[in-house]
């Protein structure tokens, strides 16, 4: 399979492809619950993992982080790793994610222990994580387009 998102979102969200779209809100604002436990996709066509936590930037209003959970059994002994958000396509028709990485890629991505997240707000351990990914770091991209954009700044008052 060859990549979904060859370059990379701009907006600084996930993009969605595929036509299942159902009832509901979704897919373009939805809750975050059902996407937790959505298999992911690597972009040779792997299954690497399932989606266990979605992390917000509370601060920001933004979706920061997919953590995907790899292997083990019954939870144990699985390595997390922190996806940016902007990393991935959500396929509505397939119900899963794709990451736009190889699956070997992925797996030599150090990740972490459920036991010892690292800390997501370190903008350092940030950029070294969307760079691992080839991607914007979400604060930035955001911050670009609101400079850009006058229509999108906030409201003065």
């Amino acid at each position: 399979m060859g990549s979904i998102n060859p370059q990379g979102g701009s907006r600084g969200g996930a993009d969605i492809v595929g036509g299942g779209i159902g009832e509901g809100p979704g897919p373009d604002i939805m809750a975050a619950a059902p996407l937790d436990g959505n298999k992911v996709m690597s972009s040779d066509g792997e299954h690497v993992g399932k989606i266990s936590d979605i992390m917000l930037d509370v601060r920001g209003g933004r979706i920061a982080y997919a953590v995907l959970s790899e292997g083990g059994f019954l939870g144990m002994g699985s390595k997390l790793d922190a996806i940016p958000w902007n990393a991935l396509t959500l396929d509505t028709a397939e119900r899963c994610f794709y990451v736009d990485i190889a699956a070997q890629r992925l797996k030599d991505d150090p990740g972490f222990d459920k036991d010892r997240w690292p800390s997501m707000a370190d903008e350092a351990w940030g950029m070294s994580t969307h760079s691992y990914y080839n991607r914007q770091p979400y604060w930035q991209a955001t911050k670009d387009v609101v400079e850009r954009d006058p229509a999108v700044r906030p409201l003065e008052h």
